[in-house]
């Protein structure tokens, strides 16, 4: 993946952000303020008005930190986990109703929708918030105006299983082990298109979407909306569990911390020395701007990914050997699990991504090169304009509170030798090591310049490869 370099940010007033300064008409002589110059008077004026206002003593030090943290959606985060003292007699209640089979994508969006990522969407879509969805990329308030949803969150079942739930207004959600998890309430069934829905949100129908391969293509013709009420807290134990916070959990953990402001950075990669120079960055130009405590959360997305990405207790493992070296501040870092399953589906898809860090409380969301991109399946191009996603973030409905932060290209400096942003006037200076091409060194025991990524990191990806050959070779043995 390609690093870029932090620029200006989109600026959005919020119910927790300084109102913004009125703008003059550009004129030769008094030009529009550049966004940065915008923000660093916000702040200012901020500044101003907390001295010029007492706040109670005992108010004081937390509604410094609160005021920072961006409102979840909805203006509430939605929680569908149910009190541990209605727990015994759901799960009974559950044993009585005709079930559904989750297979474990759909285990890990009832996991997205019970902890509120998708606030204030309370269940699985019913058909008027999926149309609203792959049609509008938003779903209306009840009280006016929409928040952000651009991919559907939706749970298909198959004829037989619609016929088993009848006229019945409750069914009880099972994983793929049998063990009961949720029950979706006042359920609504309508058809699959699948062909629509593809269509919208990939923007093609071609063969090869990973996504599409593993939980549309086979999946019922069916989908089935309700309220969900999940019997309790959803679990992996792959040992990873202590990882996956919820946006409550994170927004405790960032009060606690006295955040001012919440940079959120998602990958799906091991992270470089590249990554790496941009969060730090990142970090230093809030600092710039008047922030006093900025945090990185780095989330790494934990759902289905496709079989070529590195998985996730690697990822996990390398990114704990990123702090453990420095490379990383772990005082200013909060490393998570999002839960969501990937998509690919480009500048559809990081839109999901932007909004479900609102609820989490980032107010500062890195967007780079062809996020949530992969190439076309079947043709020799990527699948999207590798700008279109920071350009559609920027005008996405109901992502205006949040600051998208583009970045410029950055790579590896082979006078420096390190990890540097990219500098046209010396672009001989510089090599670009692709995921592709670190994979490579990675398998063939190859080591990457000194400064690509700390040692303990590379450690990691150079075992698990080395693992994957071991493994095959058994594999090939036992054929023979």
């Amino acid at each position: 993946m390609a690093v870029h370099l932090l620029t200006a940010p989109r600026l959005h007033s919020s119910s927790s952000s300084p109102a913004p300064l009125p703008r003059r008409r550009a004129t030769a002589s008094a030009p529009l303020a550049h966004p940065l110059l915008l923000l660093h008077s916000r702040l200012r004026l901020a500044t101003t008005a907390a001295v010029s206002r007492p706040v109670p003593r005992a108010r004081r030090a937390m509604s410094a930190i609160r005021s920072s943290l961006i409102d979840p959606d909805g203006g509430a985060l939605v929680d569908l986990v149910a009190p541990a003292d209605r727990r015994a007699s759901l799960r009974a209640e559950a044993e009585a109703l005709p079930r559904v089979g989750l297979a474990p994508i759909d285990v890990e969006w009832a996991h997205v929708l019970a902890e509120g990522w998708a606030s204030p969407l309370r269940g699985f879509m019913r058909e008027h918030e999926y149309l609203q969805c792959i049609h509008f990329n938003s779903l209306r308030l009840p009280a006016g105006g929409v928040v952000n949803m651009s991919l559907p969150i939706v749970l298909a079942i198959g004829d037989r299983e619609k016929d088993n739930i009848g006229d019945t207004p409750d069914v009880a959600l099972a994983g793929p082990d049998g063990q009961l998890l949720a029950i979706l309430r006042r359920v609504e069934i309508y058809p699959h298109n699948k062909e629509e829905r593809i269509a919208r949100t990939w923007g093609t129908t071609a063969p090869g979407l990973p996504y599409v391969d593993e939980a549309i293509t086979p999946a019922g013709n069916w989908l089935i909306g309700g309220d969900l009420e999940v019997l309790e807290p959803i679990k992996y134990n792959d040992g990873l569990d202590h990882y996956r916070l919820s946006p409550q959990q994170l927004r405790d953990e960032f009060d606690k911390r006295g955040a001012d402001a919440v940079f959120a950075f998602q990958l799906r990669n091991p992270v470089h020395n590249g990554h790496a120079l941009l969060m730090n960055d990142t970090r230093r130009r809030l600092l710039e701007m008047g922030f006093k405590n900025p945090i990185l959360l780095l989330h790494p997305l934990g759902g289905f990914t496709k079989a070529d990405d590195v998985p996730l207790p690697v990822r996990m493992e390398q990114h704990s050997k990123v702090l453990e070296d420095g490379v990383l501040d772990p005082e200013t870092t909060i490393v998570s699990i999002f839960p969501s399953p990937m998509h690919y589906a480009g500048p559809t898809e990081v839109q999901w991504h932007a909004k479900a860090r609102i609820n989490a409380g980032a107010n500062f969301y890195i967007v780079g090169r062809d996020p949530a991109g992969m190439g076309h399946p079947t043709e020799k191009r990527d699948l999207y304009n590798p700008d279109h996603g920071k350009k559609v973030l920027s005008m996405a409905p109901g992502l205006e509170k949040l600051n998208i932060l583009p970045f410029k290209v950055a790579a590896y400096d082979t006078v420096a030798k390190k990890m540097a942003f990219f500098e046209p006037s010396r672009s001989q200076d510089f090599l670009f090591i692709s995921g592709t091409k670190m994979r490579t060194f990675a398998k063939t025991g190859e080591n990457p310049p000194d400064g690509f990524m700390c040692p303990g990191g590379w450690k990691v990806l150079v075992d698990y490869y080395n693992s994957l050959q071991t493994e095959e070779a058994a594999i090939a043995a036992a054929i023979v």
